[in-house]
């Protein structure tokens, strides 16, 4: 099922009543989410990407603005209208049920030509429970299950009804990261598996990456870039979103551009053409760095971490705006942990420069 997001706007009322004014948590929200695909909405807390789930699964009504379920307008449709399955950050499990009366829950209120005999229910309620692996768990109550189990049952819950969208609410965020690795590995095999237009929201980028076939970063209600992921972390739009994506962290530097060079510091690090001379934000990749004696970049060496086929050396530059520069080198590199100071090269297409005042990307060509 495509969904379509024309122009959506959340605009929620001052809690101030002194105060006055609104608060705008979704700002002409503008996007088409592919039938079958999952999706990523991905932003810092408070960036209104759960709101917007919230509007797509009819819990919250847009201030303005159209949601389209393939062809239908949605909008004004009641939540259970909508054929949506939503699954919450807290699992809402009722805890006097069982697992199976858990998950039949939702169908026991359906009512007219879509109500299910017991015998329906009940296998409708198997056929979910083995699509998420817990159909020896039946007859528990929630108290009994660990959280990974509670997870898998909240999603079991919302697949029952057969969901033309299945919403995901920060789904991973009560687990411990063995278990948050392996129940989104679970997550993307059952949307795989079903082929149910699914979003999913979460502040955790590398989650976001890692099982999303697009991704949605959010800033302050303000889309801000969509794309694969790959592609995101390859071409970010803004310093927001390459700041946002990259584990570890972008390095960002103070630097300027005079006469098609690059300058982080007093350092002439890389030629660019079809740049005006101007000051920039420049970022480069933790993988943009290759030790080079000859290297136009000179950090000072603090410490090189080994971590196998890699090896990750903390430096810091004056005009770093972090406090130390980290940079993922490939082990055969071999770095001399006694010299005070570390020369790279750098690689131009791990390389990006960002106005100054904007923060918008300034694309260069490499001379």
């Amino acid at each position: 099922m495509k969904v379509e997001l024309q122009n959506l706007t959340k605009i929620f009322p001052s809690r101030n009543k002194k105060s006055g004014g609104e608060v705008t948590a979704v700002n002409d929200f503008t996007f088409t989410i592919p039938d079958g695909k999952l999706v990523g909405l991905l932003g810092p807390s408070g960036c209104g990407k759960s709101t917007t789930l919230y509007m797509i699964s009819g819990l919250q009504k847009p201030s303005s603005g159209k949601i389209f379920f393939g062809d239908e307008d949605v909008t004004e449709l009641s939540p259970e209208n909508r054929g949506v399955g939503l699954v919450f950050q807290n699992y809402a499990l009722y805890p006097h049920l069982t697992v199976k009366q858990n998950i039949m829950f939702p169908l026991q209120n359906l009512r007219g030509a879509d109500k299910l005999s017991k015998q329906e229910m009940q296998e409708r309620a198997l056929e979910a429970a083995k699509l998420v692996q817990i159909d020896e768990l039946m007859d528990r109550k929630p108290s009994e299950l660990s959280g990974g189990q509670q997870q898998r049952v909240a999603i079991a819950r919302a697949l029952v009804k057969m969901p033309r969208v299945l919403l995901l609410d920060e789904p991973l965020s009560n687990l411990d990261a063995r278990l948050r690795l392996q129940t989104r590995e679970e997550i993307r095999r059952i949307q795989k598996e079903t082929g149910i237009t699914t979003v999913f929201v979460t502040h955790d980028q590398e989650e976001a990456m890692s099982i999303s076939d697009m991704i949605v970063v959010m800033k302050l209600g303000v889309l801000q870039q969509i794309g694969k992921p790959q592609d995101i972390y390859d071409d970010p739009t803004n310093l927001f979103v390459a700041k946002f994506l990259g584990t570890p962290p972008i390095n960002v530097f103070n630097g300027k551009v005079e006469n098609g060079t690059l300058y982080i510091g007093s350092d002439a690090v890389l030629e660019v053409g079809g740049v005006s001379d101007q000051p920039v934000w420049v970022g480069i990749r933790p993988e943009g760095f290759t030790p080079d004696d000859n290297g136009a970049l000179v950090c000072k060496l603090n410490n090189v971490e080994v971590m196998g086929r890699d090896v990750s050396v903390v430096s810091t530059h004056e005009a770093s705006a972090n406090p130390i520069v980290r940079s993922i080198v490939n082990a055969d590199n071999k770095i001399d942990v006694t010299a005070e100071n570390i020369k790279y090269s750098l690689k131009p297409h791990k390389v990006f420069i960002f106005n100054k005042e904007t923060e918008e990307r300034i694309y260069f060509e490499v001379k």
